[in-house]
């Protein structure tokens, strides 16, 4: 069978899969607009950590069926295509799959640990999007619920995109490094900066409300109601199509800082979208304890400045050897410092100074 057409099934088949297990969790586990406790988010999170590891095991041992790799001629094509300055020296073509699985769980791993981390500082966002609005909290569950269909939808569209230009045009790395240094140094300037969110200036909220009313009542569980024959745009539509706007924009920061550790739009998007998966769990757990890790906002601002310089420095990381898992083991590292730092080093109470 041609690689293209195996990548399509396989592309298909895992779309399936992702939707049917949507629909279970969201459709079946969750109907209620309850609040979402601590003990439910840590849970949930759980699974969807879970199913990603799972992912990335299924990729350890069978990555290679992803692009449908039969032949050594078909493995060489794909890393050429996707890892430059591949060499399988005199390995045979068992070594040399093996070889290739392991690089490509390890990239798909850091590329959703990337993602993942820096939902965190998008989560801070949504935060202040619902209250801003004045959303109850048993109605955040339904909109983080779309949110997350919507996210899909745009990653695909923006990965694969951005991987067709990078293929023709590989010196974008450069302008995606620039931009992720530039966000990183931002981020940490300003740090201390209290975040608002002025919902009435979002433009997509200016725009639509010049076609359809909307309605201010925020006790409206659904997104379309009509008031006399008339239809309108309840708050909750809003808020969600402010999140969606807000995600679209980090979105420009966390698929080039996926593509700085690989060029295969398959692992990019595999990671993506796991990590969104977890978003709406880990968005309950998070605002449970975001007090908790005063530090992190440096930890995400560090780490999105390594991975820029990491995309200007490219080649002379390659010359000296440097590779996927170091990238890792850094960014496993710095994350793990900015919450270790937040729960040994407390902040000083007022009272104290």
């Amino acid at each position: 069978m041609d690689s293209s057409l195996f990548e399509i099934l396989f592309f298909a088949g895992f779309t399936i899969l992702i939707a049917g297990i949507l629909i279970f969790d969201l459709g079946v586990l969750e109907k209620e607009d309850k609040v979402v406790t601590m003990k439910m988010a840590a849970r949930s999170t759980a699974v969807w950590v879970f199913l990603a590891l799972l992912f990335c095991l299924f990729i350890f041992f069978h990555g290679e069926k992803i692009h449908g790799v039969s032949t050594f001629d078909e493995l060489k094509t794909i890393s050429g295509k996707y890892h430059n300055n591949v060499d399988f020296g005199s390995l045979s073509f068992e070594e040399a799959l093996k070889d290739y699985r392991s690089q490509m769980s390890i990239e798909y791993l850091t590329g959703y640990l990337i993602e993942y981390s820096l939902s965190i500082d998008n989560i801070f966002v949504m935060i202040l999007i619902f209250a801003s609005f004045g959303i109850e909290r048993k109605f955040y569950k339904r909109v983080l619920m779309w949110g997350v269909l919507g996210a899909i939808i745009m990653r695909f569209i923006f990965i694969f995109l951005s991987s067709a230009l990078i293929q023709k045009y590989e010196w974008i790395l450069y302008i995606f490094g620039v931009f992720l240094v530039y966000t990183g140094i931002k981020m940490f300037v300003e740090r201390n900066k209290k975040e608002e969110v002025k919902t009435t200036n979002n433009p997509i909220v200016r725009i639509l409300s010049k076609v359809i009313p909307i309605s201010h009542n925020t006790n409206d569980h659904t997104f379309f109601k009509r008031e006399n024959g008339k239809l309108f745009m309840t708050i909750l539509f809003v808020c969600l199509l402010v999140i969606e706007f807000t995600d679209l924009i980090f979105a420009v920061d966390s698929i080039p800082a996926i593509f700085s550790v690989t060029k295969d739009p398959f692992v990019v998007f595999f990671s993506n979208i796991f990590a969104i998966l977890g978003l709406r769990s880990l968005f309950f757990l998070v605002s449970n304890v975001m007090n908790m890790f005063r530090f992190l906002k440096i930890g995400l601002s560090v780490l999105l400045t390594f991975i820029g310089v990491k995309m200007l420095a490219a080649h002379f990381l390659h010359s000296i050897g440097f590779q996927t898992y170091h990238s890792l083991i850094i960014i496993l590292g710095i994350l793990a410092i900015s919450i270790l730092a937040s729960i040994l080093i407390p902040e000083k109470s007022k009272t104290d100074l």
